[in-house]
């Protein structure tokens, strides 16, 4: 399949750039920064293109079959646009060319709730920061986004994971429609999870996708990641 992804150049990026080449699709990586871009493949075609540039999305998406969106924003509390202004020119350009499915990465931030095995210091005072405060901004365009998404008449799946960390290999995930209660996903296993998404399943769905074995102890988390942004 020939598939166009943005946010290439981030964490979660490039690992779903190596992981559809894997697979066996045509893939058009598309980032701001092309000379930054580490990867090399004979079916990998590395784009130079900001997604707020209309006229630049529309070229990357034309001809291709599918698009993938990996957008990462560092949390901020400045005004963020970047998702919703970035996802309408993808839906714009997918509509004028007639590109059916797409898949988003947002986050389980949009639409917190408490989880089971967290404790009241995580659910009462950590999440509520986390998402009413530190990511206010963030979270809100990524609401917009899905927003957008959603009223498209694309074949679309909006993605949410919970808090993104690393690991070196893909596991067993867990990928299901609504909530699952899990509080971290590994970003190799988002990228799967968005590699799978490619075959049509959960069109029209938002899915949560959670790694439910080794995860990281939250003071390290919050050390190694939280302050890391998106992506």
């Amino acid at each position: 399949m020939r598939i166009t992804i943005f946010g290439a150049n981030g964490r979660t990026g490039r690992l779903l750039v190596t992981q559809a080449l894997a697979a066996g699709h045509r893939v058009t990586a598309v980032t701001r920064r092309p000379d930054t871009f580490p990867l090399r493949h004979d079916d990998l075609e590395v784009a130079a293109a900001d997604v707020l540039d209309g006229p630049a999305v529309d070229a990357v998406v034309a001809g291709r079959e599918a698009v993938l969106s990996t957008l990462g924003v560092p949390a901020g509390k400045a005004p963020i646009t970047t998702y919703s202004r970035g996802t309408a020119n993808i839906v714009a350009a997918m509509t004028r060319h007639r590109v059916r499915r797409l898949a988003v990465v947002s986050s389980t931030g949009v639409d917190p709730h408490p989880y089971p095995d967290a404790g009241l210091l995580f659910n009462r005072v950590l999440l509520p920061y986390v998402t009413r405060v530190l990511g206010r901004t963030l979270y809100a365009d990524m609401r917009r986004m899905e927003e957008l998404v959603r009223a498209s008449s694309l074949d679309w799946t909006i993605v949410r994971p919970s808090g993104l960390y690393h690991l070196p290999s893909v596991t067993d995930y867990t990928m299901v429609e609504g909530d699952a209660d899990g509080r971290f996903t590994a970003r190799v296993d988002l990228a799967a999870g968005m590699v799978a998404l490619l075959d049509g399943r959960y069109t029209g769905r938002t899915v949560s996708l959670v790694t439910t074995v080794e995860n990281p102890g939250l003071l390290r988390w919050l050390r190694t990641e939280a302050a890391a942004g998106q992506g």
